[in-house]
């Protein structure tokens, strides 16, 4: 039971801050390509990637971390359910280029940015 309160805590606070850093990105970009969500999901990504080592890897955080941090955090804070209504919505709205380019800066940002941050930590930590 208390895993599960672990990670509504953190899923509630990922979202809180999914919600305030997307939208304070948006406000401030006017462009086509919903650029908060792409930042959300980057450093989401990078962020999971350091908790990775530093939880699971090195134990130097108390695993029970994990519900609320990996699991919790950044499962509600990383956003490809609203990466991918964006993507259509782009496409949608003829702007094809766009969708590709922020289909392929999504996936090829957030998978360099974990694995960076993994071994960044690995060699920090």
């Amino acid at each position: 039971m208390k895993y599960l309160i672990f990670v509504a805590v953190g899923g509630a606070s990922g979202a809180l801050a999914r919600h305030l850093l997307a939208n304070w990105i948006h406000s401030l970009w006017e462009g086509e390509i919903p650029v908060g969500t792409l930042l959300v999901n980057v450093v989401g990504s990078a962020a999971i990637g350091v908790m990775y080592v530093l939880i699971m890897e090195r134990q130097m955080i108390h695993t029970d971390w994990r519900e609320v941090v990996m699991v919790g955090f950044l499962g509600a804070f990383t956003t490809f359910s609203t990466f991918s209504l964006e993507t259509i919505v782009l496409f949608e709205a003829g702007h094809t280029l766009h969708a590709i380019g922020y289909m392929l800066g999504s996936a090829v940002l957030c998978v360099v940015m974990a694995g960076l941050a993994i071994q960044l930590t690995r060699v920090l930590a």
